[in-house]
């Protein structure tokens, strides 16, 4: 009725379930809290033809996944801008030789980044059977925690999932983090008045604005995408 109380004062809420996060989902909280303090988070995207990519992957035999073929094509971008391939801590912008890099692995109470070591020095084959080993053991348990540290980037992939885009957040002290979702199909205009469907793949590259621009991230996201246009001269390592 116009003027009745009925109704009036919070809606009803019944407890399903109290949690209480695990030690390992503290830890994430705590990091994750500080990298939004710390770190001037950007985003920067870009779509990039990924049938090389897949190609590659096919080729390369059994346990070479999309993945290992990305890993190598980031660690040649960050060749070319190894601004990327770094830390921020102490007020310092350290730059490293190797391209250790760090790929997200969930496990029940959330991620975990195991990092592959001086990827540059590897062959796709090699980068594929280190990577395998670094998730099963993560997945098992049975990592130590020597082989979650020294990382210089990372990559997290959640196109296994079914994810168009997201945003990653950056790894600190790490300068960047690479998100990479799902191949998807795509029209193109073949050049004759019609159209071609071939796969691409969006990559978001989360970096910290303190120490790298716009401009940066954009030339950097234009060397993947020539390294990945490219893919195919990973086979022979």
């Amino acid at each position: 009725m116009p003027g009745s109380d009925e109704g009036d004062g919070p809606a009803p809420r019944t407890l399903r379930e109290e949690r209480t996060p695990s030690p390992m989902r503290r830890t994430i909280a705590e990091r994750l809290a500080e990298s939004y303090r710390e770190a001037v988070h950007v985003t920067a995207s870009r779509e990039v033809d990924a049938e090389t990519l897949a190609g590659t992957a096919d080729r390369a035999g059994e346990g070479v996944a999309i993945t290992d073929v990305v890993i190598r094509a980031l660690s040649a971008a960050l060749d070319a801008h190894p601004s990327f391939n770094a830390t921020f801590e102490d007020g310092r912008h350290r730059l490293y030789e190797e391209h250790n890099v760090g790929v997200a692995v969930a496990v029940d109470d959330g991620l975990v980044a195991p990092v592959l070591a001086d990827v540059g020095s590897k062959s796709l084959a090699e980068v594929a059977r280190e990577r395998r080993r670094l998730t099963d053991a993560v997945q098992a348990g049975e990592h130590s925690m020597a082989d979650l540290r020294g990382g210089t980037i990372t990559l997290s992939n959640l196109g296994p999932l079914g994810v168009d885009s997201f945003t990653p957040i950056i790894n600190p002290p790490e300068v960047a983090i690479l998100g990479l979702s799902r191949l998807r199909e795509r029209a193109r205009p073949d050049g004759g008045g019609g159209v071609t469907f071939r796969q691409e793949v969006r990559f978001d590259l989360s970096f910290d604005h303190r120490v790298v621009d716009g401009a940066d991230a954009a030339r950097f996201l234009g060397t993947l995408a020539e390294r990945i246009e490219v893919a195919d001269r990973y086979l022979d390592g």
